[in-house]
């Protein structure tokens, strides 16, 4: 959550932070207003690469490779969906029996398990066969439904939560509010995991979240801080992020490496105040990030560091930079409440 923090150099002062600093943020607070109310262009569709780091490195390759095997779905799909089932774990076990990394039930598994690395046996444990396993059974039930109307893609993961007799039965996404959740969320996580192709629109709260963690410039860091009287006011740096966009209407998960997942990723070159920033000392794989801030232009983020220093301005170009998140409402309802 942040106390890892105490391998970065600290470059610039509280005080000297908050004196040029104040009137700075509030120039970028309108500018943002600005912005966010004349959006030009949008995140796009049809993304077939993944974002950087989004899905953990022994992984990756499989996600992209299998994530292509059908037109129903791509790597971003398939990564959101086992972020979704298991934030990547491959010994994840859930109540209702489900097991590894994509949640196979033993049933699913016996007919839809495939020996996806070809080493001769079928592993529900083994993200080399589960992976594949998940792609397979995807393109399986999107055949099963391709002569239905609408979506393909909406249609095979109505078909996933539903069954394909429902999907068949009326026509496209059933009448089911957990159905019709399940589609919205994959689909909407789906572009957290999407390597941008064009311009990503800014948030409209993004404003709100920076005047939020401006006026905590000075607050003495505390580890697992949420801000709450108790605490005395004090936060760690998931905690500073959580309640900044809280302020402005929009709950984050409260852990760094969730909040990454909160809405599409902009380059460097295209961040915009209010932008999460993320940092990790492994930058292929955005589950061991373990720091982040709240970018308020210039190079320059408002994070909450380490044990014993305070929320201050903080430069962000250092070689533990990982990426950055423009934060989404919809992005951060999708967001499963454990991994």
């Amino acid at each position: 959550m942040g106390d890892g923090w105490t391998m970065r150099k600290m470059w610039v002062g509280a005080g000297v932070a908050v004196a040029l600093g104040m009137g700075f943020v509030m120039l970028l607070v309108v500018g943002v207003y600005l912005v966010a109310g004349n959006p030009t262009g949008g995140a796009g569709g049809g993304a077939k690469k993944l974002a950087k780091g989004s899905v953990p490195a022994a992984y990756q390759p499989i996600v992209q490779k299998w994530g292509n095997h059908c037109p129903a779905i791509n790597p971003a799909l398939l990564a959101a969906q086992l972020y979704q089932e298991s934030g990547f774990n491959p010994k994840a076990r859930s109540a209702a029996a489900a097991q590894g990394i994509a949640q196979f039930i033993p049933g699913t598994w016996a007919t839809h398990g495939i020996d996806g690395d070809g080493d001769g046996d079928r592993d529900v444990w083994d993200p080399a066969d589960a992976i594949p396993s998940a792609a397979s059974y995807d393109c399986s039930l999107a055949s099963y439904v391709k002569d239905v109307p609408g979506d393909p893609t909406e249609n095979m993961l109505a078909a996933y939560n539903a069954g394909a007799y429902a999907v068949i039965k009326y026509q496209g996404v059933p009448p089911y509010k957990e159905t019709q959740n399940y589609v919205k969320v994959i689909t909407t996580l789906e572009k957290s995991f999407a390597a941008p192709t064009t311009r990503v629109d800014p948030s409209e709260q993004a404003a709100g979240a920076i005047a939020y963690a401006q006026k905590k410039l000075g607050t003495l860091y505390l580890w697992g801080g949420n801000g709450t009287p108790e605490q005395g006011g004090r936060f760690d740096c998931s905690g500073l992020t959580k309640a900044a966009y809280e302020s402005v209407g929009i709950k984050l998960p409260r852990v760094a490496n969730d909040q990454y997942n909160a809405g599409p990723h902009p380059g460097r070159d295209e961040l915009l105040p209010g932008d999460l920033v993320f940092f990790s000392d492994d930058l292929t794989n955005s589950r061991a990030i373990r720091h982040v801030g709240i970018y308020v232009g210039g190079g320059y983020m408002i994070d909450a560091p380490r044990t014993g220093a305070v929320i201050r301005f903080d430069p962000i170009d250092t070689p533990d930079y990982f990426g950055a998140t423009r934060v989404t409402e919809d992005g951060a309802k999708a967001l499963p409440t454990t991994v």
